[in-house]
């Protein structure tokens, strides 16, 4: 079997997603625009979803991990008194209810009581997640609805900013990756006694990155490879320790810089390696990356 030939591409887009592309369409756009197989993204957005998307370019797909643990933070709007099979605009109405009086205060009331903190989720069966082996959207598309047993998430801040227009709140949600947005809006329509459902949903932040520095898959900047771990504490190393470091040795944990993951970077300033806690006092390699010198 031929081997694949390795990528000579390397670094990290920050993407503004276009609504009625999948995230794997974008993916599929950056190979093709640079040439390159080793591309991937941090964190699925929804065909409908517009917003920043993070996606790494060649070694640098080895470090997605540590942008897919990060919070995220969405704008959308919830559309009080209609309950869709998928739990936002795109699906078919399933249920209405008359809930054109509920306030923004009535909403963040519900909200600061039910919906803020460590909180479990069903997860919608629009979503990717497999169960005995097949993703819930494909079980979807063939009408069959299973068992879902919830998962732990946790919002950060959920703030409702308006009533653009009646029946209708915007939201800012800041919460753990691994969070369904369109979730919490069918769970604030139950709890406010009726139904909703979330359109328009924008993430406008994954971690360190934002909209203020993304742009459409043709036009988004290719950045450094580094860019991907600017979130994690930087640790420097030496020749010896750089040694060290490309052989993928353990070493003495870094404690005056927190719990870690920890970035190592190289006498030249070039990232070489992640590094996460091990055992008593120690830390391992996560990630070695090709430009440890060995």
């Amino acid at each position: 079997m031929a081997r694949r030939k390795p990528a000579t591409t390397h670094g990290l887009c920050v993407v503004d997603k276009p609504a009625g592309v999948t995230s794997h369409d974008v993916v599929g756009m950056l190979r093709k625009r640079f040439g390159e197989r080793q591309v991937g993204h941090a964190g699925t957005l929804d065909p409908d979803a517009t917003g920043v998307l993070v996606v790494a370019v060649g070694m640098s797909t080895k470090l997605l991990r540590f942008i897919e643990k990060t919070r995220k933070r969405y704008e959308g709007e919830v559309v009080l008194g209609t309950e869709t099979s998928t739990l936002d605009a795109a699906g078919e109405v399933t249920a209405t209810h008359d809930m054109g009086d509920i306030t923004v205060e009535q909403a963040q009331t519900v909200v600061d009581e039910h919906l803020t903190g460590p909180i479990e989720q069903v997860p919608p069966m629009v979503s990717a997640i497999k169960i005995d082996g097949k993703r819930l959207h494909e079980l979807a598309r063939e009408g069959i609805e299973v068992e879902r047993p919830p998962r732990p998430v946790t919002i950060h801040e959920f703030r409702v900013t308006g009533r653009p227009e009646p029946g209708v709140l915007s939201i800012d949600v800041t919460s753990s990756a691994g969070t369904y947005v369109r979730t919490l809006a069918a769970d604030l329509g139950h709890l406010l006694g009726g139904g909703a459902h979330l359109r328009n949903l924008r993430r406008t932040a994954v971690g360190e990155f934002t909209l203020a520095e993304a742009a459409g898959p043709d036009d988004c900047e290719l950045l450094p490879v580094s860019t991907a771990v600017r979130g994690l504490a930087r640790v420097p190393a030496d020749d010896n320790l750089a040694a060290l470091v490309a052989n993928g040795r353990v070493l003495p944990r870094p404690i005056e810089m927190g719990d870690g993951p920890w970035a190592v970077f190289g006498p030249d300033d070039t990232l070489i390696a992640v590094y996460e806690s091990f055992g008593d006092g120690q830390a391992k390699p996560a990630v070695v990356l090709p430009t440890a010198q060995r």
